[in-house]
């Protein structure tokens, strides 16, 4: 049984920054490529960063290039997203998953995608 579980979520000021943790448990995180998406009131939910099994060749939404770095430590089955300089419009709830293939190094599309987590929501006030 896949469980996704994340979490680091919080109400942060514009500008300020926050950390996103994903464990997964029940397949073989050191060799699945990872994704984060987020979800905000009444839009789709996107893909904001992609990272293959290898680690090499991540992939960012352009609104979040420079602002936002993926990372893994397939020790401890885990994903994390560490996103600086936070905006109005990065508040929405963001969701981990491990994804298929990255065609053209891009986030697969999230019907895609198998397992989903909960989520955390990520509030940024102006």
């Amino acid at each position: 049984q896949v469980q996704v579980v994340e979490s680091g979520g919080g109400l942060v000021q514009a500008g300020g920054s926050l950390r996103l943790s994903c464990t997964v448990s029940g397949l073989p995180f050191a060799v699945n490529n990872m994704g984060w998406f987020r979800q905000a009131p009444g839009k789709e939910r996107e893909g904001v960063s992609c990272m293959p099994w290898s680690g090499s060749n991540t992939y960012y939404v352009d609104s979040v290039k420079g602002r936002f770095t993926i990372s893994r430590d397939n020790n401890k089955n885990t994903l994390y997203l560490q996103m600086n300089n936070l905006k109005s419009e990065d508040t929405a709830m963001y969701y981990c998953a491990p994804v298929g293939t990255m065609y053209g190094g891009r986030c697969p599309l999230p019907e895609s995608v198998r397992y989903w987590g909960q989520g955390t929501q990520v509030t940024v006030s102006s």
